[in-house]
């Protein structure tokens, strides 16, 4: 292998039309919504919600939290918290964000009540991005008369922290500086044409404005934004600003149009090294609706005047901001691109990936071996079939030149593995895509794998 060998980019079957040359969704591995991006330490962290598969309902049990440094690149960190953890809480775990404050983390979580069978929003407080969260209130933080969904929750350059949330209405409080109570009455903000838009079709008393749901507040200069999916349905997203976090608002237009298989959308906004970037859901992936959806993410450009231009869905950043380290230990589920792998989390391994079948394969773009190169590779695998299975490495595309194949180790179950070293069969120097193949005779759950190194050449 000579380091001049170029990347040539996989060519994937999404659910858009057609065949595109694809980093959208940015999630492969699970059904994925309601984006909340948050940046912790040159992180960038995006929570979600989660659509079980098969879903013909919004059957969303927990959340989950994935991260990036490059923007290519996603590691799957599993579930981080689950209504289940809420003794008030019965089910629907519906549109979350997380917020940082004072080295803490407040997740603002929506789920339906037990006490009084209604929706109505929780908060848990965590140490880290990855929880472990605890409800330290035992009870919701609010509850109004209906429509307790998607919180979104911005604190100010002045310390001031404060919280939108609702379908039909739109709602607010400001929270207090320990971000688990809130000062003053819960507002219902004015639903009119000059702040959210005139709903087309026939009047609704319910909901006279374009505003469905799914509030995202940002601030850009001193112009705040709130973000939201508008109806009916399909939704698309709209966008209102002021001059002040609590409005009146001012309605901008709608900068997404309905599309992507999914009936519903929720935007979520954030800066990030220098640039800005908007994340959605639509359902690209197979099998994907407005019950099994997939988060997307693509930059977002303002006009000169803080304005937005309308901008369709597009097949995402396919240039990384940054390298991978190969000599470091690699999370298996950091992934770029993958197709038919599911990832999985337990005691033993935390989070990993199953190949569901012969010839599924995961990427992780822009490895940079640089000039001493690569000799040896090594990862953790392991499968539950007697036949022979390899997880072949390859360079630059799924097709690309292989330069390992790791024969794995029948270990008789994924709290069972072994780590298996191979030589390369030439030195790889230079940056490259790495592409993993999984191979098997098995009809499903072919192998799992863990993670993986380089060794560099001394």
């Amino acid at each position: 292998m000579k380091k001049t060998i170029k990347s040539i980019i996989s060519i994937c079957l999404i659910g858009y039309s057609g065949i595109l040359l694809s980093q959208n969704p940015i999630i492969q591995t699970n059904y994925t919504a309601d984006p909340a991006p948050m940046v912790h330490n040159g992180r960038l962290y995006v929570y979600t919600t989660h659509d079980e598969d098969d879903s013909t309902w919004f059957t969303m049990n927990d959340w989950k939290v994935y991260s990036t440094d490059d923007m290519v690149n996603w590691t799957d960190h599993g579930t981080i918290l689950s209504y289940n953890e809420f003794e008030w809480a019965k089910r629907d775990a519906w549109a979350a964000q997380c917020v940082e404050r004072n080295g803490k983390f407040f997740m603002y979580v929506p789920m339906w009540s037990k006490t009084n069978n209604k929706g109505a929003i929780g908060v848990a407080v965590g140490d880290s991005p990855f929880g472990p969260f605890h409800d330290p209130l035992g009870k919701p933080l609010v509850q109004s008369e209906w429509g307790d969904i998607d919180p979104t929750v911005f604190v100010d350059d002045d310390g001031q922290a404060h919280m939108y949330w609702g379908n039909p209405k739109l709602k607010y409080v400001k929270l207090n500086e320990d971000m688990i109570s809130y000062s003053g009455n819960i507002v219902e903000v004015p639903m009119t044409e000059e702040s959210f838009g005139k709903r087309d079709g026939k009047p609704n008393p319910e909901r006279p404005s374009k505003y469905e749901e799914g509030p995202w507040l940002y601030k850009r200069k001193n112009l705040y934004y709130l973000f939201w999916p508008g109806g009916p349905l399909p939704e698309f997203i709209g966008y209102s600003t002021s001059k002040n976090p609590q409005g009146p608002w001012k309605y901008g237009g709608v900068i997404m149009p309905a599309e992507g298989k999914s009936f519903t959308n929720h935007p979520g906004v954030i800066d990030f090294k220098g640039k800005t970037y908007f994340f959605y859901h639509n359902g690209a992936l197979p099998g994907g609706s407005g019950f099994t959806r997939s988060v997307s993410v693509q930059e977002l450009e303002f006009n000169k005047d803080g304005s937005i231009s309308p901008f369709a869905m597009t097949n995402g950043i396919t240039k990384a901001i940054a390298t991978v380290n190969p000599y470091s230990f690699n999370q298996a589920e950091t992934i770029a691109w993958s197709e038919n792998v599911k990832s999985y989390q337990n005691k033993e391994a935390g989070v990993f990936i199953k190949a569901k079948k012969s010839g599924a394969y995961t990427s992780i773009k822009n490895v940079d071996f640089g000039k001493k190169g690569a000799t040896t590779f090594s990862a953790r695998v392991g499968t539950t079939h007697n036949s022979e299975v390899t997880m072949d490495v390859r360079l630059d595309s799924v097709t690309g030149p292989i330069v390992a194949t790791v024969k794995v180790p029948l270990t008789g179950g994924d709290n069972r593995w072994e780590t298996v070293k191979t030589e390369l069969k030439e030195k790889i120097t230079g940056v490259h895509d790495v592409y993993f193949v999984f191979n098997g005779k098995a009809a499903k759950d072919v192998m799992f794998f863990d993670y993986w190194t380089f060794l560099e050449n001394k």
